[in-house]
């Protein structure tokens, strides 16, 4: 069992306490991470503040020289990091797991190494010339969640470094030791101070949301830790960026196939078993289709073999900590009480493991903590709707507004009504797919600002208006 430390300045730092982090399909301890003091905690700006200045000169075409070499890195120990990976967050291997995380983060990271972010000229002509230039902000702190640890620290901190600014991460204390490995790997390729990494216990992201040596703040997790980040943040005038938590709802509109559109919808609500801010939690079926989706989203559902990650035939592994079980596990219970009629899954098996089966529950609605809150595991509510117009109305009614999405076998039927969805993200006979050229964040209480792509890369920028 090793035992992690900070990386701080290009340094590994020890620390005088530790915590054991546990393999949800086993239980066993995978490592000990350690947990940083205020003291740590100011080293490691420090260190990233005197990096700042020499990083954000660097020329234009170096950094993205060593973006690349970033995902070089996370390509060469790919193997490695997924096996850590499953070890500790629990998704498999094989299918969308740990394999299909570690490649994400190599896409993104070389997409956004090509990026550019040119001088835009306002005017020039005779009376002047007027431009506008984007320049990196300085420290960068980062806060990122446990169901993808790896992929979404890239999504902080690369941009943020292809920018010019230079980072503080602080992983999840459930999943922090894939994010100091990644950390450990990257300053391979990296100068000293411009890549740190903190680790702890949950008063560590408060700690670092009212630092005054961070000039922005970029977090992903639930809507309310994301209000309390923001509260924290407001004395020091921190710039954020937050992505929160999502409720999103899907439509299947009366002339869908069920049959047809079944894969796409299970794995939009079952996707890293859930766990995925953007995945279909609320599916809205009309009554002539009802039936006929529910069973065969439940077909589905009986082929796909969920165990312990390290086995390469599983596709589905446990819920990732006991909190999180124990909502499911609540959410269902409650859902049954209120005559929600569970087609398959409903109740954990015997034996270790955080292991909760695919459960899709029917005849349920609105009002319903099963439908209102987000579950955030391998649970899907199918609501019965009478009229589309009234299915939108439903949709809309929560007061978050990540991702949502219309299946139908007519295109621009499905595009009208996913455009009339009050989110960030509308797919069509989709859900959930989300790539490094398109922005993507939330509306309501599912964040502010976007990531990826050009505009994502803006983000961690200022703007200043040069007049000549």
């Amino acid at each position: 069992m090793k035992r992690y430390e900070l990386l701080i300045d290009g340094k590994a730092v020890a620390t005088a306490d530790h915590f054991a982090v546990h393999d949800p399909a086993t239980g066993a301890v995978v490592g000990e991470c350690p947990v940083a003091t205020r003291a740590d905690l100011d080293a490691a700006v420090a260190a990233a503040r005197r990096a700042f200045p020499l990083w954000s000169a660097v020329p234009d075409a170096e950094r993205k020289a060593a973006v690349n070499r970033m995902a070089d890195v996370i390509h060469a120990h790919m193997e490695e990091l997924a096996e850590l990976l499953t070890r500790e967050q629990g998704k498999p291997l094989n299918g969308m797991g740990s394999r299909f995380e570690l490649h994400g983060a190599e896409g993104w990271a070389r997409h956004t190494a090509s990026l550019d972010l040119p001088v835009e000229v306002i005017q020039d002509d005779a009376k002047g010339r007027v431009e506008l230039h984007r320049k990196p902000l300085g420290v960068v702190g980062s806060i990122t969640p446990w169901n993808f640890p790896v992929l979404i620290a890239i999504w902080h901190v690369v941009p943020a470094i292809r920018a010019g600014n230079t980072v503080v991460i602080k992983p999840s204390p459930y999943t922090p030791l894939s994010t100091i490995r990644l950390v450990e790997l990257l300053n391979t390729v990296l100068p000293a101070g411009v890549l740190n990494v903190v680790a702890g216990r949950d008063d560590l992201g408060q700690m670092i949301s009212e630092h005054d040596g961070i000039q922005k703040l970029v977090f992903t997790g639930s809507s309310a830790t994301g209000r309390r980040v923001m509260r924290t943040a407001a004395d020091t005038l921190k710039r954020v960026t937050l992505e929160l938590g999502g409720n999103d709802a899907g439509i299947v509109l009366p002339d869908a196939d069920p049959e047809a559109i079944a894969e796409k919808l299970f794995w939009g609500a079952f996707i890293n078993n859930g766990q995925t801010c953007a995945a279909l939690k609320r599916l809205y079926v009309p009554d002539a289709l009802y039936d006929r989706v529910c069973d065969a989203l439940v077909r589905y559902a009986a082929g796909v073999a969920m165990g312990n990650g390290l086995d390469e035939a599983n596709i589905l592994g446990p819920i990732q900590n006991r909190m999180q079980f124990d909502k499911v596990t609540a959410l269902v219970e409650d859902a049954r009480t209120r005559g929600g009629r569970i087609l398959c899954g409903g109740a954990a098996p015997e034996g270790p493991g955080l292991f909760y089966p695919v459960t899709i529950v029917a005849d349920v609605t609105d009002g319903m903590r099963i439908v209102d809150e987000e579950q955030f595991g391998p649970v899907l509510p199918v609501i019965r709707y009478h009229d589309v117009e009234d299915a939108i109305a439903r949709a809309n009614a929560s007061e978050n507004g990540l991702g949502g999405s219309a299946w139908s076998a007519d295109v621009d039927r499905a595009r009208a009504v996913a455009g009339r969805l009050e989110c960030g993200t509308a797919w069509v006979n989709n859900h959930g797919a989300i790539r490094p050229d398109a922005p993507f964040g939330g509306v309501k209480a599912s964040g502010i600002g976007v990531e990826f792509g050009r505009q994502g890369l803006e983000e961690y920028t200022s703007i200043q208006v040069v007049h000549q």
